[in-house]
């Protein structure tokens, strides 16, 4: 009788489910989360096609060949080429570095722009939230896209003028969804005792907001990236994007898909594929990373 409380209790011991290791969390995610899984392999795929270009294709993309116009696909090139004979798979590969860059360089440049903005605007509300709050108000009453050609034509057309662009243009709408965080976030207690403990607003803000608000910048950021490959196609689409002879998706379809679409269908169908790929996996990717993050949307047990 003596031994039963300690056999009840190694009992209970037992009966505690082992913490999971990263494998086993990640594994649970994949069958949680399928669709978001695969926009997750895409994306990885994706940023490996971008570093390592030469893994897919040895071919330079921007060389010349009068004798392989307009080739249908075929065991030398197997997207088929454009008018002037430049491999379609070489293209749509070192088009994908230049999609990672514009977008990552952008939503990098969007989410310092925005996080700052909306920790301040809901931190010290008042005056100061107000006279921010109205500045974003005119930014977004201004077409996105009207934004970005006055941006590039003032800025001039290059790579780090257009991810510029984009990270500017973007910033607006993110900054108010971290600005309602941080107001959720500024009714919890512990803020308050910050505060009356003396604490200064830049440490309040760096140590108590940014780490509840950091998955709602992840998710806003994740979902962003996919609008950021379609704007900078876009750009490119109307010929302002980055210039010839770097490879784009946006500009393969403009140039060359749309000019000889019914000669060589290919040339519009593998941008358009790639583009619509890319942009569906980072929708997928942040749905489910917002219902993995968002504690009002993750459940409990």
């Amino acid at each position: 009788m003596a031994d039963q409380p300690a056999i009840a209790e190694t009992r209970a011991v037992a009966a505690v489910p082992k913490p999971r290791g990263m494998v086993g969390s990640i594994a649970k995610w994949v069958r949680q989360k399928p669709l978001g899984a695969f926009g997750a392999l895409v994306i990885l795929f994706l940023l490996f096609t971008a570093v390592f270009p030469s893994v897919f294709t040895n071919l330079d993309p921007t060389a010349f060949s009068g004798l392989e116009r307009l080739k249908a696909p075929s065991n030398a090139h197997p997207l088929g080429t454009d008018q002037f004979g430049r491999d379609q798979l070489s293209r749509l590969v070192y088009g994908a570095r230049t999609s990672v860059s514009v977008s990552f360089g952008a939503i990098t440049i969007s989410v310092f722009l925005a996080t700052l903005i909306g920790t301040v605007s809901g931190y010290f509300g008042g005056w100061v939230d107000s006279l921010l709050q109205r500045f974003v108000d005119a930014a977004i009453a201004f077409p996105n896209l009207i934004v970005l050609i006055t941006l590039v034509a003032v800025l001039g057309a290059g790579l780090y003028q257009i991810v510029f662009a984009l990270g500017i243009v973007s910033c607006f709408g993110t900054s108010r969804i971290v600005r309602s965080a941080v107001i959720m976030t500024m009714a919890n207690p512990y803020i308050e005792a910050a505060r009356v403990l003396g604490a200064h607003p830049t440490r309040i803000m760096l140590k108590h907001i940014l780490p509840n608000v950091t998955p709602v910048v992840i998710i806003s950021a994740t979902v962003s990236m996919g609008g950021l490959v379609l704007a900078e196609s876009g750009l490119s689409f109307l010929g302002f994007g980055v210039p010839p002879p770097t490879p784009s998706w946006g500009s393969m379809l403009s140039v060359d898909g749309r000019a000889f679409m019914e000669r060589a269908p290919w040339l519009a169908i593998v941008p358009g594929i790639a583009i619509g790929s890319i942009v569906f996996a980072f929708n997928m990717l942040g749905d489910a990373l917002r219902d993995t993050l968002d504690p009002r949307l993750r459940g409990t047990r």
